[in-house]
């Protein structure tokens, strides 16, 4: 039984919001302090990614644990569909078919968009909130620099030309060596 009234319940609800959130946040500082740069919730890309580097050919998706169904198993149980809680993922016991629903389509459509980014040349990463504890933060911050910057050298980086190989190397330099003791 939920503990709060159906109108308070709404409005806790109604306050939530999709942009700027707390663990989004963390992600745009940490980010910006390490040297990227970034564009907001690009509306023309699918799913709407809530930052965008095109200098890296990359979006991040911040998800809420929660909303986006974080380590849950989806099951299908006596005909009905049923989700098994996971650690930083619990789902109501109230209305609970319309929350495994509405978690199950959200991550259908997260699926979704993240195939359309790759189809058009996009990498997607996925930073979850419960990555973004204080203990775990700087060690997600910088796995995310350093998924950025490989990126970049897998698209970027300098080309292999292979080294010109002279006749000492040939293992004619022996030779070359008793051409030259002769003359």
């Amino acid at each position: 039984m939920d503990k709060l009234s159906a109108e308070q319940r709404h409005a806790n609800m109604a306050a939530i919001r999709s942009k700027d959130t707390k663990p989004e946040m963390i992600v745009r500082r940490g980010l910006w302090k390490r040297g990227f740069r970034y564009r907001l919730n690009h509306k023309r890309l699918p799913g709407h990614p809530d930052l965008v580097l095109r200098k890296y050919r990359t979006c991040i998706f911040v998800n809420g644990c929660f909303w986006h169904g974080h380590n849950v198993a989806l099951t299908l149980m006596n005909s009905e569909e049923e989700i098994m809680n996971s650690k930083c993922c619990k789902i109501p016991k109230t209305n609970r078919d319309f929350w495994v629903a509405k978690i199950r389509r959200n991550k259908e459509r997260d699926k979704r968009d993240q195939r359309q980014l790759a189809a058009m040349g996009w990498h997607c990463i996925n930073v979850w909130e419960c990555e973004l504890t204080a203990k775990r933060r700087e060690d997600t911050l910088d796995s995310i620099a350093f998924t950025l910057n490989h990126i970049w050298l897998q698209d970027h980086g300098a080309k292999v030309v292979p080294y010109p190989r002279k006749e000492e190397e040939d293992g004619n330099y022996l030779k070359a060596a008793e051409e030259d003791a002769k003359t």
